[in-house]
């Protein structure tokens, strides 16, 4: 991925609190579409306040050059001369993941990454992929979905690529604290499961996921609980089953 991009996510996260939000949408044809939102509006404003007039178009120059429409990783890659691998899975991978930045009022507002309609065999291809080059995606991707049944793994209710993305790119001393700052440094961080058809029904059980309408499922993380192994949840069963009509 684009240097640039991956490096100023990467202080983002270890500078300040920011929002996450995701939302994952199944199609019936058994694949899904997937849109993270990073909102760092507070960061900028209070980055731009702390910085003299005569750097600012140093240290922010470059995120005007981002691109505000959806613009695949192979296309961003291509353009800077930097596309390097020959390998026919990952090209294609590389051309269904999407990013742009995000402005309000013409200043940074934030980034945007999208994976459209990834099949179950694009899933297994991303494995491969993120092996390598790390991506703030939501771990619920990874669940198995067929067309009209859902099952979730609830363990998959971490934020483990999230962490994998900050270690990846910060230096050694900042990765043995990685638990502290994800606790201090995360305002919020929640996902939207999307269906087109109806749900039909729902077995299991679990204290962050509850249905919020006729189509969708809401997922709040409880980050002191995922990182405090004492806390005790009401309701955390490993498996939850949701089928669509």
């Amino acid at each position: 991925m684009k240097k640039t991009i991956v490096l100023f996510l990467i202080s983002l996260f270890v500078l300040q609190s920011c929002h996450i939000n995701s939302e994952i949408v199944y199609h019936k044809d058994a694949s899904s579409t997937s849109v993270t939102d990073i909102d760092t509006r507070e960061f900028m404003a209070e980055m731009k306040a702390m910085t003299p007039d005569s750097l600012k178009q140093n240290e922010f120059g470059e995120m005007d050059k981002l691109p505000t429409t959806w613009t695949s990783i192979y296309e961003l890659e291509k353009k800077e001369g930097k596309l390097k691998t020959q390998n026919q899975d990952s090209l294609r991978i590389m051309k269904k993941i999407f990013m742009k930045s995000k402005k309000e009022n013409n200043e940074p507002a934030g980034f945007a990454f999208k994976m459209e309609h990834f099949t179950p065999e694009d899933y297994q291809a991303l494995k491969n992929f993120t092996k390598d080059e790390k991506l703030p995606l939501d771990q619920n991707i990874f669940n198995n979905w067929d067309g009209k049944t859902l099952i979730i793994n609830t363990e998959n209710f971490n934020l483990r690529n999230i962490e994998e993305t900050l270690r990846s790119k910060s230096v050694k001393e900042e990765t043995e604290k990685m638990e502290g700052m994800m606790m201090m440094f995360f305002r919020d961080i929640g996902t939207t499961l999307r269906f087109e058809n109806k749900i039909k029904s729902i077995t299991g059980k679990h204290d962050w996921l509850k249905q919020i309408d006729d189509h969708s499922v809401r997922i709040e993380y409880d980050l002191k609980a995922i990182y405090d192994k004492d806390t005790k949840l009401k309701n955390a069963d490993k498996k939850i089953v949701i089928i669509t009509e």
